[in-house]
């Protein structure tokens, strides 16, 4: 499974995402790419211990494409979020890619996420983590009750 943390500015939320996966072990079993807006943002994901980083438009546009779950900041879906570092065709990418997208709800980008602010940052990320854990674990056979 490919999972896709796009991120940029900082890059302190894909940062962020990574190292929670890497603690969970998900990065020793799927391939999870950070694709940065910008050089800073893909080398925080990097150090973070994404297994691959590339940066700029083109590399979001096309990983997409190939990812099946994608997650960031919930700005990789609005055009011009980030300070205007999502581009247009980054958030048309994220939003056509048939991937599960399963976006940070952290209130920036002149968008108002009802009730992110009930949880801390961490929190979050945790959460988003759980969905994505939950999303790549292979399924357990049920057993049959008697």
């Amino acid at each position: 499974m490919r999972i896709l943390i796009i991120d940029g500015q900082s890059g302190r939320i894909g940062a962020c995402l990574a190292e929670e996966l890497r603690r969970r072990g998900v990065t020793e079993r799927h391939e999870v790419l950070g694709v940065g807006t910008n050089a800073l943002a893909t080398a925080a994901m990097l150090k973070a211990g994404v297994s691959a980083g590339a940066t700029g438009e083109n590399a979001a546009v096309v990983q997409a494409k190939k990812a099946d779950i994608i997650t960031g900041p919930i700005g990789i879906l609005l055009a011009d979020s980030l300070l205007g570092e999502i581009t247009p065709a980054i958030s048309v990418a994220v939003g056509q890619s048939e991937a599960v997208k399963i976006p940070v709800p952290v209130n920036r980008c002149a968008c108002r996420i009802v009730g992110a602010d009930a949880l801390t940052r961490t929190q979050l990320i945790e959460a988003v983590c759980d969905e994505i854990e939950r999303i790549s674990s292979p399924k357990k056979p049920e057993i049959a009750q008697l």
